[in-house]
């Protein structure tokens, strides 16, 4: 398990400035399923999660927006016939947060916890 998933996400301002490309690779060691991946011009994290039909996905969904209400930072999230893809950066900044890694450390313990 990881640090992340003791610490609770923080109110991002809009001049907090984005995580560096340094403090990003020592991040993502905590959340190797994950992907960075570029979306428009901003970096992301992103993660597919398998399932075996779309009830259990859908379910997996309402699971993940219930942590995201609880931490109060969102992801988008595509729920298809059998998996469910999570992405997480932080609109106001442009960029990921330490809060993006904090929901995904989390959302991998709910999967965990779900399959």
């Amino acid at each position: 398990m990881s640090n992340l998933t003791q610490l609770k996400c923080v109110r991002v301002q809009a001049n907090d400035p984005p995580l560096t490309e340094g403090e990003i690779a020592a991040l993502k060691p905590e959340i190797p399923d994950w992907s960075l991946v570029d979306r428009a011009g901003m970096p992301n994290l992103e993660r597919q999660f398998k399932f075996k039909d779309f009830a259990q996905a859908l379910a997996f969904t309402n699971r993940v927006g219930e942590l995201a209400e609880a931490e109060d930072h969102h992801p988008a999230l595509l729920t298809e016939w059998g998996s469910v893809t999570v992405s997480l950066w932080t609109h106001r900044i442009k960029g990921l947060h330490r809060n993006d890694f904090i929901v995904a450390t989390k959302t991998d313990d709910l999967y965990r916890n779900f399959v």
